[in-house]
């Protein structure tokens, strides 16, 4: 390892508890953006909303809705990749980890695998918003400039 500025140690404890730190965000966060937007439609919230693949769709207004709290978690997710995992290089494994287990809860929950072509679209464009925008922010704070000497400058 050395030589190296930064060395990759291996800690299945910290990836873990971030796996299940990701998900709590996922899932919070899809639920406190439903919740916002059934109460201002007027809505009955359920967990269909977020586990049943054939709610997603561009026809209906509750489908119409559900996507747009998709897209919201995927945005409010990416804050919590820059917060909770804080490097680049790992976001995209942990937005595709996150949407694989969902992926999982939504099989287990309607007993059938998801095959609605929407649910599809929408589950892409969540990983792609969420990884990419997750990344930017990630790769922003690492690329911040060390600084160097902590004294005071003074001018001679």
């Amino acid at each position: 390892m050395a030589g190296q500025f930064r060395g990759y140690v291996w800690d299945p404890l910290l990836i873990l508890s971030q796996i299940v730190l990701v998900q709590t965000v996922y899932y919070s966060s899809l639920g406190l953006w439903l919740a916002l937007v059934d109460t201002l439609v007027r809505s009955s919230l359920s967990l269909d909303q977020m586990f049943d693949a054939e709610i997603l769709g561009f026809s209906t207004p509750p489908g119409q809705l559900s996507m747009m709290s998709f897209i919201l978690k995927a945005l409010t997710c990416a804050l919590g990749l820059l917060y909770f995992i804080r490097r680049g290089k790992q976001c995209l494994d942990f937005t595709v980890t996150v949407h694989f287990f969902h992926l999982l809860g939504c099989w287990f929950y309607s007993s059938r695998f998801p095959s609605a072509l929407t649910w599809w679209l929408v589950q892409a464009v969540c990983i792609a918003l969420m990884a990419v925008i997750g990344e930017y922010l990630c790769l922003r704070t690492e690329l911040k400039e060390i600084p160097l000497n902590s004294a005071p400058k003074s001018n001679v």
